[in-house]
């Protein structure tokens, strides 16, 4: 007599049979998938807009440069406010390969809206003088009317930053707007763009440096120098800046490079990611329990499916594989649902920041993944449990 050899499954047959079971409750399916999908999208969203983000910085920087750097006085050895020697400029042009040399100085005026404005109402806002090659050398841009001349430069006329402009109700640049500035009225040229690699600039009333050591009390000494180096010698040039600048105090100097700053509010925000991607762990976490939940409430449901199965011959290991397929094909569904859903969020949100949307694709295969293994531990005690029922065990039960 012949022993009963039981048939193999295909991997296709396989399929069908899980998407069976999953066809015969497609709300509770919805449900299960969805949670996943929710985890899935919460944590490639924020893969995503990190990512995003971080290509809109890099080309931010590639377009201004990560060579900048900014030499500034610093204190005392009793903590006095120090300042650079008048020459500073001079010899830090003298280094090699320094590129271009600029700077800003810090004035005692204050600049209003108006002449009626209370003097303790300043607004936060700096009347800064600048050198003429001040905007080409930090890579700020004007929005409104033009940058100060030879000639500009020597009259009442300044330039407001982005935050100044605003705090000054200054919408733009033109022969009929005025701010009341230093005890005198300066009319406004223009108006600059928000400037990242300087956002001191920002907050700042702009002014040439004649007028203001002529009529603003400018003492002449700059309290910034920005300096452009070849990419290759920045920090070469970085170490010696200090001692250039004033050799005579060189730990008196500070020197710092703004793309730096930019680096670590990036850094910033990576912990904040980090946090993010914690709470899309905890959604994908709660996605697997409700994967795990349906699976035990179908097996509960379906053991007259299971005995028949079972007393036509089905193994325990094909009960296990058909249940252990629906486990994992509910979860591919919410996978690969979460990934197009977290590609939707990041280019939306990424459009409305302007920025370029970038979802790295180990992110998109590490999602579905995830969703999959996921599945496989949700589904694995139901399907342990349906393929331990006897026939006769599972046909008896109502």
């Amino acid at each position: 007599m012949t022993a009963l050899v039981a048939a193999r499954m295909r991997p296709r047959d396989v399929i069908r049979v899980g998407g069976a079971g999953l066809r015969a409750r497609p709300l509770r399916v919805f449900l299960s998938a969805l949670g996943i999908a929710i985890g899935i999208a919460a944590m490639l969203g924020v893969v995503g807009i990190s990512a995003s983000s971080q290509e809109n910085l890099n080309r931010q920087l590639e377009a201004l440069g990560t060579n900048l750097l900014t030499v500034s006085p610093g204190q005392t050895l009793f903590g006095e406010a120090s300042h650079l020697p008048g020459e500073a400029e001079g010899m830090i042009g003298q280094i090699a390969p320094v590129t271009a040399v600029t700077a800003t100085g810090t004035t005692p005026a204050k600049v209003y809206r108006n002449d009626h404005i209370p003097e303790a109402q300043s607004g936060s806002i700096s009347v800064t003088a600048a050198r003429l090659d001040l905007l080409r050398d930090v890579g700020a841009t004007i929005v409104s009317g033009t940058w100060l001349n030879e000639a500009t430069q020597r009259y009442p006329a300044t330039v407001l930053g982005a935050r100044a402009a605003d705090r000054l109700g200054v919408v733009h640049a033109g022969p009929d707007q005025r701010v009341w500035l230093g005890g005198r009225w300066f009319t406004v040229v223009g108006v600059l763009a928000p400037a990242p690699l300087a956002p001191e600039l920002d907050t700042a009333a702009l002014v040439g440096w004649p007028v203001a050591e002529e009529r603003l009390g400018f003492d002449g000494y700059a309290t910034t120098i920005y300096t452009r180096a070849r990419e290759e010698s920045v920090v070469a040039v970085r170490g010696v800046l200090a001692a250039t600048a004033n050799p005579e105090k060189p730990n008196e100097v500070e020197v710092s490079r703004p793309s730096d700053v930019l680096a670590a509010k990036q850094a910033t925000d990576a912990t904040l990611n980090a946090l993010l991607l914690g709470l899309g762990g905890v959604a994908l976490l709660v996605g697997g329990v409700g994967v795990a939940n349906t699976m035990v409430i179908s097996v509960l449901e379906r053991r007259a499916e299971i005995g028949l199965r079972r007393s036509l011959g089905a193994t325990r290991g094909q009960i296990r594989l058909q249940f252990l397929a629906e486990s994992l094909l509910l979860s591919a569904i919410g996978g690969v649902g979460g990934v197009l859903l977290g590609i939707g969020v990041t280019s939306a949100y990424a459009g409305l920041r302007d920025w370029p949307a970038i979802v790295p694709l180990w992110a998109m295969a590490g999602g579905v993944l995830a969703t999959l293994v996921i599945g496989g531990i949700a589904g694995f005690y139901p399907a342990v449990r349906a393929a331990r029922m006897s026939p006769t065990e599972a046909l008896a039960t109502p």
